[in-house]
C-alpha cells in the first residue's frame, strides 16, 4: 500500500506540472476500432494479436492503424508477463493535414502484469517498456534511416461487476495510463502523454465480448510546447479462441 501511494503521489506532481505549463493545446476527435484475438494454447501461455484503426472525426480522416502480435506468460493467478511487436502506419496526426504518405513505425514491447480480485473488483497494475523506431520524414516524404528512443508505461486499472450469470457478464472499467520518453533523440517531451479511460465491457459468452468507452488523451508533442487533448470513442472487440 506505501509503494502504491508513491506511485500515486508521483503520477499527479507529473500531471499537475503538465496542466500548469503554459502550452498551445489542438483539441482533436477521434474514433478507435479494434479487434483483439487471444488464442489459449494451455494454461500457462496464449498468444495475443490486435488490429486497431483510428479515424478523426472532425473533420473525417485516417489517423493511423496498428497491427500487434504478443506472446504472454502467466507466472500465477497475480502476475503475468508478455513480450510483442507492434507496427503502425501513421497517416497523420493532424487532421487539417494530409500528406501524400504514410509514416511507418516498428514497435518491440515487454510489460509485467499485476492484478487482485476483491470479490467483483478486480485490480489491475502494468508496467510496459517498449523500444520505438519511428521512419525519418519530412512535409513532403519519407527519408531513410529511423529515429529511436524508449517510452515507459505505467497503468493503473479498476474492473467492478455489475452482473454474472453462467457465461454472460456485464462489468465497467476505469483506467489512467502515464507515458513517458527518454532516448538521445528526447529533449523536450520527456512526459508524452496520460490516457484517462472509462467503458463498459459486455460479455456475450466466455469467447466473446464487446467494449465501448472513452478515452482522453492528453499528449505533449516534441517540441515541448503544443499538446493534444484527444476525445476518444473507443469500440472493441474480444475474441477468445481456446486450443
Amino acid at each position: 500500500m506505501k509503494k502504491f501511494r508513491v506511485i500515486l503521489f508521483l503520477l499527479l506532481s507529473v500531471l499537475c506540472q503538465a496542466q500548469t505549463d503554459e502550452k498551445n493545446i489542438d483539441h482533436q476527435s477521434i474514433l478507435w476500432t479494434r479487434y483483439y484475438n487471444q488464442l489459449l494454447l494451455n494454461e500457462k501461455w496464449s498468444l495475443h494479436s490486435e488490429f486497431d484503426n483510428r479515424l478523426f472525426l472532425k473533420p473525417v480522416q485516417e489517423n493511423l492503424y496498428v497491427v500487434r502480435i504478443q506472446g504472454r506468460y502467466k507466472i500465477n493467478d497475480h502476475l503475468e508477463t508478455g513480450s510483442g511487436f507492434a507496427y503502425f502506419s501513421v497517416d497523420t496526426q493532424v487532421s487539417e493535414i494530409n500528406p501524400d504518405y504514410n509514416t511507418p513505425e516498428y514497435r518491440g514491447q515487454q510489460d509485467l502484469t499485476w492484478k487482485l480480485n476483491v470479490n467483483k473488483v478486480t485490480l489491475m497494475q502494468r508496467f510496459q517498456l517498449e523500444e520505438r523506431f519511428i521512419r525519418n520524414a519530412d512535409k513532403e516524404s519519407l527519408m531513410s534511416g529511423a529515429t529511436f528512443s524508449w517510452r515507459f508505461r505505467y497503468r493503473l486499472q479498476a474492473d467492478y461487476i455489475f452482473w454474472k450469470k453462467e457465461k454472460q457478464l456485464l462489468k465497467a472499467l476505469v483506467s489512467d495510463e502515464i507515458m513517458f520518453n527518454f532516448g538521445k533523440k528526447i529533449i523536450k517531451n520527456t512526459f508524452d502523454q496520460n490516457r484517462i479511460y472509462a467503458a463498459l465491457h459486455y460479455g456475450l459468452n466466455s469467447n466473446l465480448a464487446f467494449e465501448l468507452g472513452y478515452l482522453n488523451s492528453f499528449q505533449r508533442r516534441s517540441n515541448g510546447i503544443d499538446y493534444f487533448n484527444r476525445d476518444i470513442i473507443r469500440f472493441s472487440i474480444f475474441h477468445k479462441i481456446k486450443i
